[in-house]
Parts: C-alpha cells; structure tokens; sequence
C-alpha cells in the first residue's frame, strides 16, 4: 500500500461528530498530494462554513495523518470552493445518511 493509499485509509477513521460519518464518505476530503519527500497535503472542507466543529475535525484529520510513520510533514488545507454539497458524498456515505 501506498502512502496516498495509507493516508486514505486514515482518514476513514475521522468522524463529523453531528453527522458520525467520517470525512471521506462524506465527500469533505478533495485532494491529498504527496511530495517526492512524503509531504503530505490535503485539501478538504466542511459541510458549513460556519461548522462550529471546524477545529476538531481538521485537527482529527491532521492527527491521524500524522500518525502515519511515512509521512513526513502534513498539512490540512481548509477550503469554502467548490461548496460542499451531498453529490460529492460516497455511496457509502449516502447509505449511512439513509439515502
């Protein structure tokens, strides 16, 4: 497995605490870049601009990366564009949402 894949893997262990889905299945995660020096940058948003749980969850997201033996400096970079939406959810996603 691949440190993107690793990193992936992590991030299914970080819930939003309103919703209890983790941030991958719910679509707030749009990139993750790894530097040929295992940097590792991802770039995610939240449901709402005003998410009263901003912190905790890029915090989670940055912490369980972090984790990751491989990886040598990680970065969350937080965005408002594109908007998030629940198209951008998984499969998995909308099934725990009872879609």
């Amino acid at each position: 497995m691949n440190l993107k894949e690793k990193v992936l893997k992590a991030l299914h262990s970080v819930y939003d605490p309103e919703l209890n889905i983790n941030v991958v299945d719910l679509g707030l995660i749009y990139n993750v870049e790894i530097t040929d020096e295992a940097d590792v940058f991802i770039t995610m948003t939240l449901t709402t601009p005003g998410c009263p749980l901003h912190d905790s969850i890029t915090s989670g997201v940055r912490y369980c990366v972090e984790g990751i033996e491989e990886a040598r400096k990680v970065e969350v970079n937080l965005v408002w564009t594109p908007a998030w939406s629940p198209e951008k959810m998984t499969p998995e996603g909308l099934r725990l949402l009872g879609r």
